[in-house]
């Protein structure tokens, strides 16, 4: 499934959001790929957090640092942002985020994650999360909307959940 949306950037920039499903991400040129994020169940709910430049709710995740995985920076943000531990994951789709001035752009890569507390939240190192909440999927409106394109994720994990709950586990951690 493909969907575009258009978005408008804290200094006016005009962004254009083309997400697509994925299976995969190993078609995507790695240079252009910049983050990644998950939607992290523990049990029924979405761990969300809040914080960040904005300063509002949003899914667990952040940048690709040098010398990284995208599987790697996944467990790394979510431990950071969330004190979780990731049991399992799979690949949602990725967002194509191109800046209408110059037509640039860069890959936003999502996943969905079973997770499991290490313990108490007290805040991510770099304080870009303060603060974690346990959701209900389909609440997730009253906290951030992303059209189409937010909907779609929300959708697709929501099925790819429960591959992760009774198929295999292929891409389970150690």
């Amino acid at each position: 499934m493909n969907l575009t949306n258009n978005y408008k950037g804290h200094a006016g920039v005009e962004y254009i959001f083309e997400y697509s499903d994925a299976d995969s991400f190993d078609d995507l040129n790695f240079n252009k790929c910049t983050q990644v994020y998950g939607v992290c169940f523990y049990g029924d709910k979405i761990v969300i957090g809040f914080g960040g430049a904005k300063k509002s709710w949003g899914l667990i995740g952040g940048t690709i640092e040098r010398g990284e995985t995208f599987a790697q920076t996944l467990v790394r943000e979510i431990q950071e942002e969330s004190n979780m531990k990731v049991m399992s994951f799979l690949p949602i789709g990725y967002q194509k985020v191109i800046d209408t001035r110059d037509d640039s752009f860069y890959y936003q890569l999502r996943y969905v994650c079973l997770v499991q507390p290490y313990g108490p939240f007290v805040s991510d190192p770099a304080l870009s999360v303060t603060e974690i909440k346990f959701i209900d999927p389909k609440e997730y409106k009253q906290y951030f909307d992303w059209g189409s394109i937010g909907d779609r994720i929300i959708e697709r994990a929501l099925e790819l959940k429960h591959k992760l709950n009774y198929v295999g586990l292929d891409k389970k951690l150690k």
